[in-house]
């Protein structure tokens, strides 16, 4: 399942994936099929969280803070090793302060997961790869409501 970066709609692509670039069914622009971090505001977040049919794995983060730009080429993997069957998006919480501020968020980075559009597990700062992908899999692998903290 990949959500169009264009409209937020979320389009379920055939195995094996077309040849050639698969469009939105609702807004029939590009689909991004690489599962690379797709950037949200509060809106876009909340409809992706409520809407999405697979695990969202969000992160809350801004441009001056050091740990943060180190968890992005991480981020970056685990969205494209996932893509799919994961949804990664990115919040500014400079730009975008209420949602964080919603959230609860105190400290960035900031992870959370989220599954059938409930938090089931949060946790800050940088994890090496391996780590987040753990860590994901566990807070997705019980209903929902019964994901890992730290």
């Amino acid at each position: 399942m990949f959500r169009c970066a264009a409209c937020g709609a979320f389009n379920r692509v055939r195995e094996p994936r077309p040849t050639g670039a698969p469009e939105c069914g609702r807004c029939h622009k590009a689909l991004d099929l690489s599962g690379a971090p797709q950037e949200v505001d509060g809106e876009a977040l909340d409809r992706a969280v409520l809407g999405s049919p697979v695990p969202v794995l969000l992160d809350l983060w801004a441009p001056w803070c050091a740990p943060c730009r180190v968890a992005g080429p991480i981020l970056d993997e685990v969205g494209r090793a996932q893509a799919g069957r994961l949804l990664v998006l990115k919040l500014n919480t400079e730009q975008h302060p209420r949602p964080a501020s919603a959230l609860n968020v105190q400290g960035i980075p900031t992870f959370i997961v989220f599954s059938g559009g409930r938090e089931v597990a949060r946790r800050s700062g940088v994890l090496p790869r391996p780590e987040l992908e753990r860590w994901v899999s566990s807070a997705t692998a019980g209903p929902p409501g019964a994901g890992a903290t730290a």
